[in-house]
C-alpha cells in the first residue's frame, strides 16, 4: 500500500522510503501538502514504461503494412496559377 511522506520526513528516512517502495509498492512524497513525486521500484517503473522500438521496426509491425505500398504520386504538370 502506498504511503504519503512529507518531503522532510522522506529526506530523513530515505533508506526506509526506498525499502518500502521495494517491498510495499510505490511511495508518494508530498511538498507543501501536495503530491510532488513518486518513488517506485525499477521493476514497477519498467511495467509502466512502454518498450522503446526503432521507428523502422514500428512501421514494419504496423497493421497498415498489409495495405500494400504507398499510393502512386501523379506525375501531371503543375496547374497554372494566376496571381
Amino acid at each position: 500500500m502506498a504511503k504519503n511522506w512529507q518531503l522532510q520526513e522522506a529526506k530523513n528516512q530515505f533508506s526506509t522510503v526506498v525499502e518500502k517502495a521495494l517491498t510495499d509498492g510505490y511511495q508518494v512524497v508530498t511538498r507543501h501538502g501536495q503530491p510532488a513525486v513518486v518513488i517506485m521500484s525499477v521493476e514497477e517503473f519498467r511495467k509502466l514504461k512502454p518498450p522503446r522500438q526503432p521507428l523502422v521496426d514500428f512501421l514494419a509491425d504496423s497493421p497498415l503494412r498489409s495495405l500494400g505500398g504507398l499510393p502512386r504520386r501523379p506525375r501531371d504538370l503543375p496547374r497554372k496559377v494566376t496571381l
